[in-house]
């Protein structure tokens, strides 16, 4: 069956949707936002009925663009959102707790004898960030009752009544046994969650039953959690290929074949993807806050939003000796410290709001470094170029800063938000099972590639600046 598929993608702070046309590419485009609550004490939540919202009001602004019929649809998920609802009736019984979120975190120290285990059984440190701990504290404080699941399942209930969720998306609970692609008993007792019950793990392509939510009745056939759809979509198909997402966090994945791999360094070992049975691997580290460290800024006043970011940094020629650590939600790989804050310092009198802007760029580009140079560490060789994509790559700044400290070409996707294409090439794949991967994501020359503009002693000086700010925050924890 040929034919448009709609693609939806449901993030953090809004949803996406794209009709993709094998022949014409992207024919309609939609979007709706989504508005976390923040609260003291790690708290970030998010309205269910919002998020379900979104996905049908930006999947009908897209079709509404395109303005002609799609042939199936594919979703694209949060990750390690979580939340408990009635399987009876599709009905919430608590907030979506948010990836963000950092609630679970007396959770993770009690279970801290077991993450040794739980590392070689899943491939995940242990941290309040995948689900599995989220799941625990809902458990505990919130409610016994319905099952308690990552968002992308009980979306997929609402839309289809189906009880599914992909691998790739179940690798991100701490539940998935690596090696196996099933739920390991191990993992669930050690989380106390032996009882529960939880959906099946299904391919990323396939056929999900159908839906009526955007006119018609549509076979859902594409699920896929966002940053591995980002990685699909950029094409990093082979072993060594690395991408970067530029979101609310960044996300920088490489792909790693089909045998598991356990990070030696920090890195998360994760499911890539399942199709048709076989399953492909991707080593993955996060920073937490990267378009919400510059919402940050905003809400201070200092910038009016990101399209401020070049104007404003590009007001002086660097940052006039600040160092800004964004760790506004805690550090993440490789260091997995959710319990540190953010620091800047070097601010003097003259400090402007260009110098702090460029701070935050080079501290956000600083941590994808870090990861970049453990993945190198864990693969046996450096990445030889980055594809990234997500808002932020909009700011030439940022996208310069990068490939300064990293001393690589940065190659920026033509089209910004690619994870739901990536989707949209599952969801290909699951009407016409016999294309390949490559066959489903058609190359696209990047919009622009950034080559580095300093040399490796200046790289190593910035970089510097900034581990010394971090070992600071480490030594005084």
């Amino acid at each position: 069956m040929t034919g448009p598929v709609l693609a939806v993608d449901q993030g953090t702070s809004g949803t996406k949707a794209l009709v993709i046309c094998p022949e014409r590419g992207v024919i309609g485009s939609g979007s709706a936002p989504v508005r976390p609550r923040y609260g003291s004490g790690g708290v970030v939540e998010a309205d269910p009925a919002e998020l379900l919202g979104s996905v049908v009001e930006a999947g009908g602004r897209a079709l509404a663009e395109a303005g002609e019929a799609v042939v199936a649809v594919g979703l694209a998920n949060q990750g390690e959102t979580v939340l408990a609802w009635d399987p009876e009736t599709g009905r919430p019984l608590t907030d979506a707790i948010v990836w963000q979120d950092r609630r679970a975190e007396r959770i993770c120290t009690e279970l801290a004898g077991h993450e040794d285990e739980l590392k070689q059984l899943t491939g995940l440190p242990l941290d309040p960030y995948f689900a599995a701990p989220k799941m625990a504290w809902i458990r505990r404080e919130l409610t016994r009752e319905g099952v308690v699941t990552t968002s992308d399942s009980w979306l997929v209930h609402r839309l289809t009544g189906a009880f599914v969720t992909d691998a790739a998306t179940a690798g991100r609970t701490q539940l998935l046994d690596l090696d196996r692609v099933g739920w390991s008993p191990a993992a669930l007792d050690i989380f106390g969650l032996g009882d529960e019950r939880l959906p099946a793990v299904v391919d990323a392509a396939g056929s999900f039953g159908t839906t009526t939510a955007f006119g018609g009745e549509l076979p859902l056939t594409g699920l896929l959690v966002d940053q591995q759809a980002a990685l699909l979509a950029q094409g990093a198909l082979e072993p060594g290929a690395a991408k970067c997402t530029y979101g609310t966090g960044a996300f920088l994945l490489a792909q790693t074949g089909h045998v598991p791999r356990r990070g030696s360094t920090g890195l998360a070992g994760c499911v890539a993807w399942r199709f048709g049975g076989r399953t492909s691997y991707c080593l993955d580290g996060q920073v937490y806050t990267a378009a919400s460290a510059v919402r940050w800024l905003t809400d201070l006043k200092v910038i009016s939003g990101a399209a401020d970011l070049d104007p404003v940094g590009g007001g002086v020629p660097d940052s006039g000796g600040v160092t800004f650590v964004p760790a506004l939600a805690g550090l993440a790989a490789p260091w997995w410290r959710g319990d540190l804050r953010g620091s800047m310092t070097g601010l003097g009198l003259d400090t402007s709001a260009g110098h702090l802007v460029r701070a935050l760029c080079e501290g956000i580009a600083a941590q994808v470094v870090e990861l970049a140079d453990a993945m190198a560490a864990d693969l046996g060789s450096p990445l030889s170029a980055l594809r990234v994509d997500g808002g932020l790559t909009r700011s030439a700044l940022l996208m310069q800063t990068q490939a300064d400290l990293l001393q690589r070409p940065v190659e920026v996707s033509a089209l910004p938000d690619v994870t739901a294409l990536g989707v949209g090439a599952a969801a290909r794949i699951g009407l016409d099972p016999g294309l390949t991967l490559s066959e489903a994501v058609p190359g696209r020359p990047p919009a622009a590639v950034y080559e580095p503009m300093i040399g490796p002693d200046e790289a190593a000086e910035r970089r510097g600046r900034f581990r010394t700010a971090v070992d600071t925050l480490l030594a005084q924890s």
